[in-house]
């Protein structure tokens, strides 16, 4: 996938970690549709290629993505007309967000600025977020008179709580790395300088973990606040039936009782 010629986006498959870099730094990383297709397009190689086991997004530069790119705003309204943003969404955005929520690989947004608009949507559909010290994060819809979109308004309340996530939507304040940690917008924060160390040894760590686990278990908890105990508990049977046929229970089991690390094979 390192050979992938893309214009918008850097992709790097190394030890079965493949690391997507949005690279647009001179505009801090803006979405454009074409960003949104690349993306897209790694994100399929990514399913089909079976040695890459994790996902790693960052941004290029100072930024992780400062949302869509406004100065594309004249190309969406001709002469003044009032811009289709629904059909923007439906045919360039939404089938990314889609794309990244039901990868049956653990995706890592590793912060290391701003994520502001749609970048910080982007940031919420991963699975996972590790934040530089210099990261922030903006809900900035509301200050251009906006509905959040590409998937905020269903992940934000789920991840901080509706009274926090109508907070951050309503007033499009700015919170920095350590309230993100605080609300459990992010799991962990580390300085600036040791981002790409911390993102990397917790992407080799998933990527030597129980993949079929890892992906059934991502699975299983996208569908769990829309489902009832009687539905989950019948899911999670269901989940479990397919994971206890694999060769990394076994072998999960058998290193368990030769006390000694698992060596999952990912089959």
């Amino acid at each position: 996938m390192s050979g992938v010629a893309y214009e918008t986006i850097r992709s790097e498959v190394s030890d079965g970690v493949l690391t997507i870099t949005l690279n647009r730094p001179a505009v801090y990383n803006a979405l454009t549709p074409q960003m949104s297709r690349e993306l897209e397009d790694a994100l399929k190689a990514a399913r089909r290629d079976a040695n890459i086991r994790v996902v790693v997004v960052t941004g290029a530069g100072t930024a992780f993505c400062s949302g869509q790119d406004l100065k594309m705003a004249h190309e969406l309204m001709p002469e003044g007309q009032p811009p289709a943003l629904g059909d923007l969404l439906r045919q360039h955005y939404n089938s990314l967000i889609l794309a990244m929520r039901r990868l049956d690989k653990p995706i890592i947004a590793s912060v290391n600025g701003v994520a502001a608009g749609a970048g910080m949507s982007l940031a919420l559909a991963c699975d996972l977020r590790i934040a530089s010290d210099r990261a922030s994060f903006v809900q900035s819809f509301v200050k251009i008179g906006l509905v959040p979109d590409c998937g905020s308004l269903y992940a934000l309340p789920r991840i901080v709580g509706l009274a926090k996530a109508l907070e951050l939507c309503l007033l499009g304040e700015r919170i920095d790395a350590h309230e993100a940690l605080r609300l459990g917008l992010v799991s962990r924060l580390v300085p600036a300088d040791e981002l790409p160390t911390a993102a990397s040894e917790l992407a080799a760590r998933l990527a030597a973990g129980a993949r079929l686990a890892l992906g059934l278990t991502k699975r299983g908890l996208s569908r769990a606040l829309e489902t009832d105990l009687d539905g989950m508990l019948e899911q999670e049977a269901l989940l479990q039936e397919v994971a206890g046929r694999s060769a990394d229970f076994r072998e999960g089991v058998s290193a368990f009782k030769e006390k000694r690390p698992a060596r999952f094979s990912g089959a």
